[in-house]
């Protein structure tokens, strides 16, 4: 499948990013650190696809970055909490 073909699909992903971040806010106010988390990586993936689709390099690699850190804290929460 081509970018253009996924394109279709980027009104909803950013709708669907909305709404993830919502809830990680939600989750930080709350101190749900690991929910906050795993509903951050998935708004940050996203974002990193839009950035992809309309080339801005900055949005990408900030986002790709954030990525990296979620991905690091998803981990280290279940290895010490395990």
């Amino acid at each position: 499948m081509t970018l253009l073909k996924l394109a279709a699909y980027e009104q909803p992903l950013k709708w669907l990013a909305l709404a993830l971040g919502l809830l990680s806010t939600i989750s930080i106010v709350q101190n749900w650190q690991f929910a906050a988390m795993a509903l951050g990586l998935p708004f940050c993936l996203i974002w990193i696809f839009c950035g992809w689709l309309r080339n801005e390099p900055q949005l990408k690699f900030i986002n790709i970055v954030f990525s990296i850190l979620y991905i690091y804290g998803i981990i280290r929460y279940l290895l010490t909490n395990s």
